[in-house]
């Protein structure tokens, strides 16, 4: 592994469900569903404390909260609204240079990556860095989400509960599974959004045995939440006049094309920006603490003609949803929100994509829907269900998710209407998005660092087994002849003992040898050292066992 927090997994793997603290049977369900509530209100605890942070650090720096951010920034003065942002860049910098190597703040991503092959757990120290630094940059006008970060903090704590707790793989990831779902459900108001999303995104799988924890865990965080916020909705809900659905089924279809477009040239951007920024960075021999500070000098500039693109946009957005937006500046909006997520996801300020994917799309939505109704006004319903379904639309391509998504949209309105346009132009969005990227944001950003979880288990598990741990070491029972193994090493065919299963099966497909010889070497003048040999009949049990472990826990 990676990071040196996290535990083996080639012998873990095959643990099955009925050890550590998941049950199988009687009361200690209820011990495991006890564990599942506690982390749901912490999670949920943890969710409100950020979401607070961020408004009390935002009236520090502008005087508004979110809500009325975009209003209030252009009553600032001009240096107000440059040197935020600069500043920020620099906190941020410093954080990660110091408490993350250097290393970009982490996320959704690193998330899903510790649930497939971290046993279900993320760094600690890492994530809480990267939770403060998401904390500044939201709160100094970063063009960014919150839900990313909140999301990797509830796995930090439900990562600091397996440790404690000693658990396996399968109970830590329902644990992963319960935190995320909590804190989800605490952020939107939505317990069964929450859920699924832990579920369809983190975990990947819907295995039974995991529902009953995770929906305990979620509507706990949503009670937590009701409980500091009332029952309000992160978007108040608009009123959506009936409409003749069918008749309007074609206009959500092409929507749906239109925002996964939309959705593509977003991650595209960030992407792109990203590097581009390192190409910069290493040509000019700049340290990298200084890239985010670079990332908020372009954004307080843009921000002096257009504070809308400052921090997580919601009065944007609700103006969207209201249709209190003329269609060339939800053109222009929506192209400058792209821009500003791109300049501060790609200088690696830190946050998350997912409340930026829905303004985008209500924007987009609310500029075709506008279009649409003055082309065919006696059929077209209001223009503002077109952005409610644009931002469902935009948002589930990016994050791989449209039954979440859909169902987070859903949960903010209420209405079926709005349930059925949604998920209609989803379905487009979504598979028009799969053909240009790895099926999501998060499992593209993955493919770019050679961890290949988008094609599915078959694809890393793999990667999940070091060479050291699978091999047959010297002088034991059955081990490879060392007269054997040297004339092989003397040929160049020998494979790295820090190495995993990925880069040596490769080297049986080329050379169709029964064994490996398994070396480490110690420098260029000084010879290798042989520890042993990897069998390729090992290798593939071992591969077996793991993708029988991974069938198991995805259909119990």
């Amino acid at each position: 592994m990676a990071d040196k927090e996290q535990p083996k997994v080639a012998t873990e793997m095959k643990k099955q469900a009925g050890q550590g603290v998941m049950p199988n049977s009687g009361p200690n369900h209820m011990t495991f569903w006890s564990i599942a509530l506690f982390l749901g209100m912490a999670c949920g605890l943890i969710s409100v404390g950020f979401r607070l942070a961020i408004e009390q650090l935002q009236r520090f720096f502008y005087s508004a909260d979110d809500v009325m951010l975009a209003s209030a920034a252009q009553e600032l003065p001009w240096y107000t609204i440059v040197f935020v942002p600069i500043l920020g860049g620099l906190t941020v910098g410093l954080i990660l240079h110091f408490f993350n190597k250097g290393r970009p703040a982490q996320g959704v991503a690193e998330v899903i990556q510790g649930a497939a092959m971290n046993e279900g757990r993320v760094s600690v120290r890492a994530g809480i860095a990267s939770a403060v630094a998401a904390i500044i940059t939201l709160s100094t006008g970063g063009s960014s989400g919150r839900e990313g970060p909140i999301v990797h903090l509830a796995a930090v704590i439900s990562s600091f509960f397996s440790n404690r707790l000693n658990a396996n793989g399968i109970t830590a990831r329902d644990l992963l599974g319960c935190a995320v779902a909590a804190a989800v459900s605490a952020m939107f108001n939505a317990p069964i959004a929450g859920a699924v999303f832990a579920m369809e995104v983190i975990l990947r799988h819907f295995a039974l045995h995991a529902f009953a924890p995770i929906v305990i865990a979620a509507v706990a965080g949503t009670v937590v939440n009701r409980m500091v916020f009332g029952n309000a909705t992160e978007y108040a809900s608009i009123e959506v006049t009936a409409f003749e659905f069918y008749l309007e089924l074609p206009a959500f279809l092409l929507l749906g094309l239109f925002c996964g477009i939309l959705a593509v040239a977003q991650m595209r951007a960030v992407f792109w920006t990203d590097d581009f920024a390192s190409r910069m960075m290493e040509k000019a021999k700049l340290p990298t603490f200084l890239r985010p500070m670079i990332a908020g000098i372009f954004l307080g500039l843009l921000a002096l003609q257009f504070p809308h693109i400052i921090g997580v946009g919601y009065e944007t957005t609700s103006q969207a949803l209201a249709g209190e937006m003329l269609f060339y500046e939800a053109v222009v909006f929506a192209i400058l929100k792209l821009i500003a997520v791109a300049i501060t996801l790609g200088g690696r300020m830190g946050g998350g994509i997912f409340t930026p994917s829905l303004m985008l799309g209500a924007l987009g939505g609310l500029a075709f829907g506008t279009i649409a109704t003055g082309i065919f006004p006696l059929f077209f319903g209001s223009h503002t269900l077109y952005a409610l379904a644009g931002m469902g639309a935009v948002a589930a391509a990016v994050l791989g998710a449209p039954l979440s998504t859909t169902l987070i949209v859903f949960e903010l309105t209420g209405d079926w209407h709005t349930g059925l346009a949604v998920l209609v132009a989803v379905s487009m969005s979504t598979a028009l998005a799969s053909r240009f990227v790895d099926h999501s944001f998060f499992l593209t950003m993955l493919e770019r660092r050679n961890i290949h979880l988008a094609a599915g288990p078959q694809s890393y598990l793999l990667a999940m087994f070091s060479v050291a741990t699978v091999m047959r070491a010297r002088n034991t029972e059955r081990a490879a002849d060392d007269d054997a193994c040297w004339e092989l090493v003397e040929q160049g065919v020998y494979v790295d003992g820090n190495a995993t299963l990925e880069a040596a099966m490769p080297l049986f497909e080329r050379t169709d040898l029964d064994f490996i010889p398994v070396v480490t070497l110690a420098g260029e003048d000084q010879p290798p050292e042989l520890w042993g040999a990897l069998f390729q009949v090992d290798a593939l049990r071992a591969y077996n066992q793991a993708m029988r472990d991974t069938a198991a826990e995805e259909h119990s």
